[in-house]
């Protein structure tokens, strides 16, 4: 069964209905979420902060930066 979602659009085909599997990738997340799912996210958003300055000062400045930064909308989570 094909459900079309406004505001999300395919790059050759404007108004191509998304299928089920797709659906769920990219509708916005429901604002009633399990227990579960809201501490992952908050451990997603607690991982998501640079590297204290201490840390850099510790390892010598061999580590400079966290490599797993992660844009909002760039890279997802995989949920």
């Amino acid at each position: 069964q094909a459900i079309s979602v406004q505001g999300v659009r395919a790059a050759a085909q404007p108004h191509r209905a998304i299928t089920g599997g797709e659906f769920w990738r990219v509708a916005r997340m429901g604002s009633v979420k399990t227990f579960k799912l809201k501490k992952h996210l908050a451990k997603q958003l607690n991982m998501n902060r640079p590297l204290p300055q201490w840390f850099r000062m510790k390892t010598g400045t061999k580590i400079r930066y966290n490599k797993f930064r992660r844009h909002w909308r760039r890279g997802k989570i995989g949920l």
